[in-house]
C-alpha cells in the first residue's frame, strides 16, 4: 500500500462546518488544559485564606512544640523516667489583623417656621492594613495571635504508677497549661 501525503487537496474537500467545529474542539482543549491560578476576589476573602493556611499549619505545630517542650520537662523531674506527652486543642486560635478605620459623621438642623427638624448621617470604613502598603505587595499584617485553648493532656510516664510522681505531674502540667484537672491523665508506661 502507498502511504498518502497531506495535501490541501484534501482539505479543501472537508465541509467548512466540520473543519470549523473541528477548531472549536481544539480551542476548548487548550482552554481546558490551561492551567489557572485563581486569587480571591476581595481583601475578607484574601484574609480568611492566610489565616486558614497559617492556623492549620500552625495548630499541628503548635501542639507538637508544646509536646515536646513538656516531654523534656518533665523528664528532668524526679521519678518519672522516659515520658510521652499528648495534647489535644480545644479550638485552632486567632490572628487579628490590623485595620485602618474611619469614621465621619454630620448633623444637620433644618428650622421652617415653628417646626424643627435635624438628621444625623454617620459613615465609617474600615480597610486592612497590609505589609508593603497595599494588598498586592504583601500579606495582612497581623496585629495579635491568641494561641489555641488547650483541651486535655496524656502523659505516659514510666514513673506513673507511683502516686506521688503522678501528682507532680499532674501539678506541673497544670502549671503550664490553663486545663481542669479532671482533664489531665498521667499514666504507667509499659
Amino acid at each position: 500500500m502507498k502511504k498518502e501525503k497531506f495535501s490541501l487537496d484534501k482539505l479543501k474537500k472537508i465541509p467548512k462546518n466540520q473543519l470549523l467545529i473541528g477548531g472549536l474542539a481544539g480551542i476548548l482543549l487548550l482552554v481546558i488544559a490551561i492551567p489557572i491560578d485563581k486569587k480571591p476576589d476581595s481583601k475578607e476573602e484574601q484574609e480568611q485564606v492566610v489565616e486558614q493556611q497559617s492556623s492549620s499549619e500552625d495548630n499541628g505545630d503548635y501542639a507538637r512544640r508544646m509536646e515536646r517542650r513538656l516531654e523534656k520537662i518533665l523528664e528532668n523531674m524526679v521519678g518519672v523516667g522516659k515520658v510521652e506527652v499528648m495534647i489535644t486543642l480545644k479550638d485552632e486560635g486567632e490572628q487579628q489583623v490590623e485595620k485602618d478605620k474611619s469614621r465621619t459623621s454630620q448633623d444637620t438642623k433644618e428650622q421652617d417656621g415653628a417646626m424643627t427638624r435635624s438628621s444625623t448621617d454617620q459613615q465609617s470604613q474600615e480597610e486592612t492594613v497590609y505589609f508593603g502598603g497595599n494588598e498586592n505587595d504583601g500579606a495582612p499584617f497581623v496585629k495579635k495571635e491568641v494561641a489555641p485553648c488547650v483541651e486535655g493532656v496524656l502523659v505516659v510516664a514510666e514513673g506513673g504508677g507511683n502516686a506521688q510522681v503522678a501528682k507532680n505531674i499532674s501539678d506541673a502540667v497544670l502549671a503550664l497549661f490553663p486545663v481542669e484537672v479532671h482533664k489531665i491523665k498521667v499514666v504507667k508506661m509499659n
